[in-house]
């Protein structure tokens, strides 16, 4: 058992005293890897051997995918040159069908490399040449997250086609697209609430991987490195949680209402867990998704402070999703529940591979199966990381 593996299996709750999990300062790869945006080749080529030989969840995962509107190859791509998205998506002018179009593209992407058939690959390349050839903004109160979620998606789709189809002649203007309608506008971040920054900064690692960018490359690493930190509570912050470099939270109590009124930290608790465990959700989920995007290009972060929080958050909020009581001290002792299907990446990276015995989240996580889509930026989860070691 590996130094790391043996820590995590022993609790441990103040890795950073022991000297293991300091994190190192961020540096894009010297060479990026391709496909490289939340799931990596052999990753996909252990999901195709699965699927073709029938194994379970895989299989059941598949076919859910391949059922779903997402994968319809009669999809007609709904671009529009300025995407309005106030908040709750109010007014909805483009939002939900760019968020759609670009988790089908994904979808279809998928479902072209486990199953060969061309017409996929063919539907992602329509999508997103349809987009590009369109889209020149996001405007309104939500513009921020809107361009997170979908800009999320977009690159994962783009990673795959690009790097395993034949041709895709708009691949360029489909990466200009990415680089001034999505990167510009989520690179420096927001100071709202922690699950809009951590889809921001999936957006934008994901979109540096796809236009081999270091430089925004390390600038969103640093900044998701950063709103991690300030989303999980760990025992060896000390009395509050930490607070992002320039959010102008000095006192506790401005700390506190922050947290949604939470005043008794513990560890695994988040900054939204009060607020709902959907939003709370969303932030894990984004969280495990760049450790894994992380993972693939060098800069492995799940033996640092990021696999620790990400651990604890899982196993903290997936205790109360299973209905363990709530107590008095908790969020006024009442829980909103509705945690999504966002287990499934950060369990695969630390329990398969690390070893790391995660209880509730996996039996959450398993109860869940398979997962699905948010249909927001989370999709297919124990398609492509149920099991996968790759």
């Amino acid at each position: 058992m590996s130094r790391f593996r043996r820590v995590f299996a022993l609790g441990a709750l103040v890795p950073l005293a022991l000297g293991l999990i300091a994190t190192p300062a961020p540096a894009a790869p010297a060479t990026f890897t391709h496909p490289g945006v939340l799931v990596s080749r052999p990753q996909l080529d252990f999901v195709k051997t699965q699927v073709k030989a029938g194994a379970q969840p895989w299989k059941a995962a598949y076919d859910q995918a391949l059922a779903s509107s997402y994968a319809s190859l009669s999809r007609t791509p709904k671009p529009r040159a300025v995407v309005e998205c106030g908040s709750y998506s109010n007014p909805n002018y483009g939002c939900t069908d760019e968020r759609e179009d670009a988790i089908a593209a994904y979808t279809d992407a998928l479902i072209w490399y486990i199953s060969g058939d061309a017409r996929y690959a063919q539907k992602a390349i329509a999508l997103m040449d349809a987009w590009s050839a369109t889209i020149t903004s996001h405007t309104n109160s939500n513009a921020p997250l809107q361009t997170g979620w979908a800009g999320s998606s977009w690159p994962r789709a783009a990673e795959i086609i690009k790097y395993t189809y034949t041709s895709w002649p708009n691949s360029g203007r489909f990466g200009t697209m990415l680089r001034n309608v999505y990167l510009n506008k989520v690179i420096n971040g927001s100071n709202s609430n922690g699950n809009w920054e951590l889809s921001m900064m999936e957006a934008a690692v994901g979109i540096s991987v796809f236009l081999e960018d270091k430089t925004n490359f390390d600038k969103a690493v640093t900044r998701y490195r950063n709103r991690v930190a300030a989303y999980v509570y760990l025992t060896s912050d000390g009395s509050l949680p930490k607070t992002v470099p320039g959010s102008g939270l000095d006192t506790r109590s401005e700390i506190v209402s922050y947290w949604q009124g939470q005043s008794t930290f513990v560890d695994g608790l988040t900054q939204e867990t009060c607020r709902d465990f959907t939003h709370t959700g969303y932030g894990i989920a984004a969280i495990a998704d760049v450790a894994e995007t992380l993972r693939i290009q060098g800069q492995d972060v799940y033996g640092t402070d990021v696999g620790e929080r990400l651990r604890q958050a899982l196993g903290f909020q997936s205790k109360y999703q299973l209905g363990t009581a709530v107590p008095s001290w908790l969020c006024s002792g009442s829980l909103k529940l509705g945690l999504g299907p966002v287990t499934e990446v950060g369990f695969n990276a630390l329990h398969t591979r690390l070893g790391i015995a995660m209880t509730n989240t996996q039996t959450l996580t398993e109860r869940q199966r398979p997962a699905g889509s948010n249909n927001l930026f989370v999709a297919w989860q124990t398609l492509t990381h149920a099991g996968n070691a790759a």
